[in-house]
């Protein structure tokens, strides 16, 4: 056979060549390279460039940092000249001499064995770094289609109350506007933190989904917040994102599961930590590289209520239609206009006629201050029992126009000016007296915000978005919203802690300390527009890292 006939020992020369390889790296290849022959020379420089890539593979794996790496490589370049530059000599004085043993000596090789050897080593090494052509071995393929994400945020928060601010007690007997208020009057520092770890995973070409875990109150949909007190024990962590989304073509996405907010909207409609449970479509043909428009439709489940003789309250939904457009310039400076239409489908309430408790569910299982509401048991003397008997008086059907024009005149500094108006056309004073009994209802059903923020949109971005280091921007807003203009339970919770019914300014700030990691400090002062006395400034101080 070849391998017995061309080569003294086929066997040893392999073990020899695999050992030259992997050990000495480039020095004895490099050496030897200057006296090869050219046909010895090209397989020469095909095996030390086989080398090299083990090197940088090594590296790219952690088996070796990359200091160490370029110090073998130097180190091999260095000991490859000195050797070069011996034996240049050496054959000079003795031509016919012995080639000094301590020189490596290239035995020639024939094609198919050096192939034989290079996919040997490649195994050998791949092996040990568990990868198999550019696979990992004993590693499932799905897990390159699984990207993780998350971030951590350290607050401190402070809440400041007016002295002329009225008693929690007051708030809770008034029925027309009742609020689950503890304190109104004693200033509350506290620390809090929020943590969040997801998953997107890349299931096919079209279709996609994700899980995420937080931090937070489990019955609190706008809040991912945990207060820090040791005597709380572990921390509550739930799921927040377990959805599936399919994208058939480039200008249609339908998603469905629990997700994140799918319209172009500002805290004023949603709070930035509410989860959309439903399904919901976006459609965004583009028109040419400046125009394109967006189109939003989405069906949500509120509050899942199972009907009956008994109970005659029905399940209460959201259903949402959103369509707008975008203008880009060449700079990449952009303006969104779009208007909504969100129907809240039985989120009002019903009274309990005399001796019936059929609408005991009307009452909403989560809110937090601001709408009008009722008292469902005025009619049957408080026999449903039910601790907190308020439901909300109107009904909800908001039409909400949202703008924003951002300017990138002086990149990578963005100026983003934001509006927001919102109108609750379901209030209507004379069918809250027909439903509920309350007359002369007064009609506040409009909300507006207005912001100004100047400098890096990436502290605003998704996950994936990074923040670089000394990244920067500042923010100024004023915010105006009636008591019936939006479901209180949904908007914004920092400012005036949540609810509707208030009015007042924000200040912020944020700064990027370092990749992916920055400091923020955020201040609204507000106070109630017709309610109760109740004025308060929050003031957030956070640490935020991602990842």
């Amino acid at each position: 056979m070849l391998k017995n006939k061309l080569l003294p020992s086929s066997a040893k020369l392999k073990n020899n060549a695999k050992l030259m390889l992997a050990m000495s790296l480039f020095v004895g290849l490099s050496a030897n390279i200057g006296k090869a022959s050219a046909d010895e020379r090209e397989s020469l420089e095909q095996l030390r460039a086989t080398t090299n890539n083990l090197i940088e593979l090594l590296v790219q794996e952690g088996v070796l940092n990359k200091d160490k790496a370029d110090a073998i490589v130097k180190k091999a370049s260095q000991d490859a000249a000195r050797q070069a530059k011996q034996a240049k000599a050496d054959r000079v004085l003795e031509e016919n001499a012995v080639v000094d043993e301590k020189s490596v000596r290239v035995q020639y090789v024939p094609e198919h064995i050096k192939k034989e050897m290079r996919e040997e080593i490649k195994k050998e090494v791949m092996a040990k770094l568990n990868y198999k052509a550019g696979e990992r071995l004993g590693m499932p393929s799905w897990l390159d289609r699984i990207s993780f994400y998350g971030d951590m945020r350290l607050r401190f928060e402070n809440n400041a109350y007016s002295e002329s601010n009225a008693l929690p007690d007051v708030h809770k007997i008034n029925t027309n506007r009742y609020a689950e208020i503890q304190n109104t009057t004693e200033d509350r520092d506290r620390l809090r933190v929020r943590g969040r770890l997801g998953a997107d995973v890349k299931v096919n070409d079209w279709l996609s989904g994700g899980l995420r875990m937080t931090t937070g109150q489990l019955t609190s949909p706008v809040s991912p917040n945990q207060t820090q007190q040791v005597s709380e024990g572990k921390y509550v962590v739930g799921l927040d994102r377990v959805f599936l989304k399919a994208n058939p073509t480039d200008w249609l996405m339908v998603e469905g599961g629990r997700f994140s907010n799918p319209f172009f909207s500002t805290d004023m409609m949603f709070d930035p930590d509410l989860a959309f449970d439903g399904i919901a479509a976006t459609f965004t043909p583009k028109f040419n590289d400046t125009w394109s428009s967006f189109t939003n439709i989405g069906a949500f489940p509120i509050e899942d209520i199972e009907s009956s003789d008994i109970n005659k309250a029905k399940s209460k939904w959201l259903y949402s239609l959103q369509t707008g457009i975008k203008w880009q310039a060449a700079n990449k400076s952009n303006a969104r206009l779009a208007v909504a239409y969100h129907d809240f489908s039985n989120v009002e309430g019903q009274s309990n006629s005399n001796g019936n408790n059929s609408f005991n569910a009307t009452v909403p299982a989560f809110r937090q201050k601001g709408n009008n509401t009722f008292n469902i048991d005025a009619l049957n003397g408080g026999t449903s029992k039910l601790t907190y008997p308020f439901a909300l008086a109107s009904k909800f059907q908001l039409i909400n126009l949202t703008g924003q024009l951002d300017l990138l005149t002086f990149d990578p500094v963005h100026i983003t000016m934001t509006g927001d108006y919102v109108k609750n056309i379901g209030f209507d004073a004379n069918e809250i007296a027909n439903r509920t009994g309350i007359r002369d209802s007064k009609k506040e059903n409009e909300g507006y915000q207005l912001r100004l923020d100047v400098g890096s949109n990436s502290f605003n971005g998704p996950s994936w978005m990074e923040v670089k280091p000394n990244d920067w921007q500042v923010s100024l807003g004023y915010k105006r919203i009636e008591a019936d203009a939006v479901l209180d339970g949904f908007t914004d919770s920092d400012f005036h802690l949540g609810g509707s019914d208030t009015k007042g300014w924000l200040l912020g700030a944020n700064y990027a300390i370092d990749k992916n990691a920055w400091l923020s400090a955020r201040y609204f002062s507000a106070d109630s527009i017709t309610g109760l006395p109740l004025a308060i400034d929050v003031l957030l101080l956070d640490f935020n890292a991602k990842f």
